[in-house]
């Protein structure tokens, strides 16, 4: 019978997924084993400080529901989230940035007309969005899906409003036959991420702030293109530089202007990607 010790149990951890089926679950599981074991060592983890981090990780779950997701504010905050996304989306030149998906989006949102309000009463000042959905060589994507959502002018989501019985500030449109998509909602401010469970006290405990600049969502999908996810920050929001969850892209920054008729505008043009060839 082998002797097992702190330098010698990860070698038999490791042996003990030689037999795993799946190729890639057993690269991913090795690694994982791997890195644990190697983090325990180095920074000499004491028994107090891991039944600390399973009480941590057991809080982070009992805060999860349909309505709140903390484990995605766990990835969000720890960096980790924004590392996959730039991982698995390099992009290519000239086409839209992406960033992370956050844990506030809905399925089934509801449908708009181009031009609709989809702040649906949502508080904050009115806003007009427009632009286009084009491909790298700038010709026109019609019929892209449009799912967009954002936190109201309280900084909160409507999934975050027990109240309310109806969808605000999200809703989903598709893009007309030149690309072209229109729609009303409100300017988006700053907001602070839920920070009033474990999270939030990971974020104090080590110095950091909760907040994310102002921003709007924006998820977009089409036959024979990568799904594109990404935000547009607004210009000048004093988080740009110390977002909470790592999302920001200077090419995703742009600017709301007032225009003639005393209403914030804004204009972007979202390029995507094609989809990668299917391998044979």
């Amino acid at each position: 019978m082998r002797e097992l010790n702190h330098e010698t149990i990860t070698d038999s951890v490791l042996e003990s997924l030689a037999r795993t089926p799946d190729a890639r679950l057993k690269r991913i599981m090795a690694g994982l084993v791997t890195h644990l074991h190697d983090f325990a060592r180095e920074v000499e983890l004491t028994e107090a400080e891991w039944s600390a981090g399973i009480a941590f990780l057991t809080r982070v779950g009992h805060m999860c529901s349909d309505k709140r997701q903390e484990f995605i504010l766990l990835s969000d905050t720890l960096g980790l989230s924004m590392l996959v996304t730039a991982m698995n989306n390099p992009g290519a030149q000239g086409t839209t940035e992406a960033t992370v998906f956050g844990p506030f989006h809905v399925a089934d949102a509801p449908r708009y007309e181009h031009g609709e309000d989809v702040a649906n009463g949502a508080a904050g000042p009115p806003c007009m969005v427009a632009g286009r959905v084009l491909d790298r060589d700038g010709k026109p994507v019609p019929g892209a899906t449009i799912e967009v959502w954002q936190a109201d002018d309280d900084g909160l989501y409507d999934v975050q409003r027990p109240e309310l019985t109806q969808a605000q500030a999200r809703g989903v449109l598709h893009s007309g036959d030149k690309g072209e998509f229109h729609f009303r909602s409100i300017v988006p401010c700053s907001y602070a991420i839920p920070h009033d469970g474990p999270v939030g006290d990971m974020l104090a405990a080590t110095g950091r702030h909760p907040w994310r600049p102002a921003h709007l969502h924006f998820m977009i999908s089409a036959p024979g293109y990568k799904t594109l996810v990404t935000h547009l920050f607004r210009r000048g929001d004093q988080y740009l530089e110390s977002d909470a969850v790592f999302g920001v892209r200077s090419s995703l920054i742009a600017d709301w202007e007032t225009g003639a008729d005393g209403v914030c505008h804004l204009y972007h043009d979202f390029i995507l990607n094609h989809a990668p060839a299917a391998r044979g």
